[in-house]
């Protein structure tokens, strides 16, 4: 691996040339990636891409009257110094803020290389072509708002804003919403039963423990086993199933924790105000995110919880 020191003149333009080439790529991928979700943002990645291509034809023209046809092939990966950047343009759906970052983070070590390089030739004409492109890697911010200003307009900003809004709720709020309703429901029987049936806070610690714990695991490797979110749109399959798994766990846990109180009744009185703002919390989130009415989602999910609530209960107590 070469150091940017050692490059001579020839190597650094062939640098260029190979740099514009992979950045427009990069950005033609973002503009494909996002066509479906954000149009707006993917006419300006579009614009980018086009900028980027112009610059190589600069770069290579200049490089023909000064060396000949013949461009080495060297790469941002051969040289010292640059960051690798994760090919995040393969992921679907692609996150419309990563892009962003990612793309400043592209174009301000561009602008870098390129002030750099200034320092290091003496060449009139390759110190002209280097400023322009330094200088227009440096507007490129001001170019991304200009294009915004044409492309992203207040709809399409509303448009793409509730875009991004529909896959959190899909790829976020709705697996950690499954396992919450999941762990709090559905570890209430086997929780309140063995307390009931021992009268044991610790025993009954540790079935909700273990019932919390597996529905977790269980619910997780559901989760991610469904499907593989290429088709609908939720996400990464392993994240979906973390997300679950946790939130599982959590909703069992909340009514698990009181039985390591020793006294039995000030445990089960806690254990059953903990029941209730769990489900308080579940219903909050299917108003604020699922488009359900509050009373209508309080009414649904409290009267299931307590339902498979008095299950417990009555097993356990016979």
């Amino acid at each position: 691996m070469r150091t940017f020191a050692a490059l001579s003149e020839k190597e650094t333009l062939a640098l260029a040339i190979s740099l514009e080439e992979e950045h427009g790529r990069i950005y033609g991928e973002y503009a494909h990636a996002l066509a479906d979700s954000f149009p707006a943002s993917a006419k300006v990645f579009q614009e980018l891409a086009e900028e980027e291509s112009t610059h190589r034809r600069w770069l290579i023209d200049l490089f023909r009257q000064k060396f000949g046809d013949h461009i080495p092939l060297i790469r941002s990966q051969d040289v010292k110094g640059f960051v690798k950047f994760p090919p995040i343009w393969l992921v679907r759906p692609l996150g419309l803020e990563k892009v962003r970052a990612q793309a400043e983070a592209i174009e301000f070590e561009t602008r870098r290389f390129y002030e750099r390089a200034l320092e290091r030739t003496s060449d009139a004409s390759v110190r002209k072509l280097l400023g322009d492109l330094a200088e227009a890697e440096r507007q490129h911010v001001s170019l991304a708002h200009q294009l915004g200003e044409t492309h992203l307009t207040h709809d399409a900003l509303a448009q793409e804003a509730e875009t991004q809004r529909r896959m959190f709720i899909l790829q976020m709020v709705q697996p950690g919403l499954a396992g919450l309703m999941d762990g709090s429901v559905s570890t209430l029987a086997p929780l309140f039963a063995a307390a009931f049936a021992t009268h044991s806070t610790w025993e009954t610690f540790l079935v909700g423990m273990a019932a919390s714990v597996g529905a977790g695991i269980s619910m997780g490797f559901a989760e991610a086993l469904s499907d593989d979110g290429s088709l609908t749109g939720r996400g990464r399959p392993w994240i979906r199933g973390t997300i679950t798994g946790m939130m599982t766990a959590v909703g069992g846990l909340g009514h698990t924790l009181p039985y390591l109180i020793s006294d039995f009744w000030t445990a089960t009185a806690l254990a059953f105000v903990v029941v209730l703002a769990e489900l308080w919390v579940i219903a909050w989130i299917r108003a604020r995110y699922m488009d359900t009415r509050f009373l209508q989602a309080a009414f649904e999910v409290v009267v299931g919880g307590l339902i498979v609530f008095a299950a417990g209960v009555l097993i356990g107590s016979a």
